[in-house]
């Protein structure tokens, strides 16, 4: 297996570095997609001494094959939808709202695991760096920038350290910079085999993360 990184928190170290040397950053806010984001951001926040953040975003899931999304929704109500695919495989506006409704519920309830840790960080007028442990169809990453840009920020960049082919020219045009070090151009992609050590990471250790740094900037102030 050809791995790029060690784990999530190595592959936000590199990410850190391409950061650093691509500009000087304004304010800049890292937001984080969890679960898999926030072991990735939280490396890149500290090293551009940054405040971080999450952004809730769940795949809406085919509902024969919950592995498969046909678009997302967002934390901020905003739902984005593969129009080829819905098409593709028959979905009725029925079954579209029902998979919403219930979408919208496990935000609903990550929004309480994370009680008091989530969206505290405006993003008006900062620099805004958007990470995740990878993009497959991007469809996610889509929704989250949807959203960000309705807070009107200075500017955003996504900070992936994997991406399929498919996925990166979705996101690029969407943003000031898109900074990715592997994109695949295989017909089969998986985020995790750019990983040695890939693991689903639980809500115990992002809200660990985001304790951790928290009071970091705490002890800061």
């Amino acid at each position: 297996m050809n791995w790029s990184y060690r784990d999530r928190r190595h592959a936000g170290q590199i990410l850190a570095d391409e950061l650093i040397e691509l500009k000087e950053w304004f304010n800049p806010l890292i937001l984080a997609i969890p679960n898999g984001g926030v072991a990735v951001a939280a490396p890149i926040a500290e090293r551009l001494n940054a405040q971080l953040d999450i952004l809730i975003v769940r795949k809406l899931q085919i509902p024969y094959n919950p592995e498969a999304g046909f678009g997302a929704l967002t934390s901020l109500g905003t739902m984005i939808l593969n129009d080829d695919l819905v098409k593709r495989i028959g979905l009725s506006k029925i079954d579209i709202v029902a998979v919403r409704d219930q979408t919208l519920r496990q935000i609903e309830n990550r929004k309480e695991a994370y009680s008091g840790l989530a969206a505290i960080e405006d993003p008006q007028g900062r620099d805004v760096i958007l990470v995740d442990d990878g993009l497959a169809s991007g469809f996610t990453m889509v929704a989250a920038l949807e959203s960000v840009k309705m807070a009107e920020p200075a500017g955003i960049t996504v900070a992936v350290p994997t991406s399929s082919g498919s996925a990166a020219p979705r996101v690029e045009p969407l943003v000031d910079h898109l900074v990715c070090p592997r994109i695949e151009s295989g017909f089969v992609f998986a985020v995790a085999n750019a990983y040695e050590n890939w693991y689903d990471v639980p809500d115990s250790e992002v809200i660990e993360l985001l304790h951790s740094f928290h009071n970091d900037e705490k002890q800061l102030a």
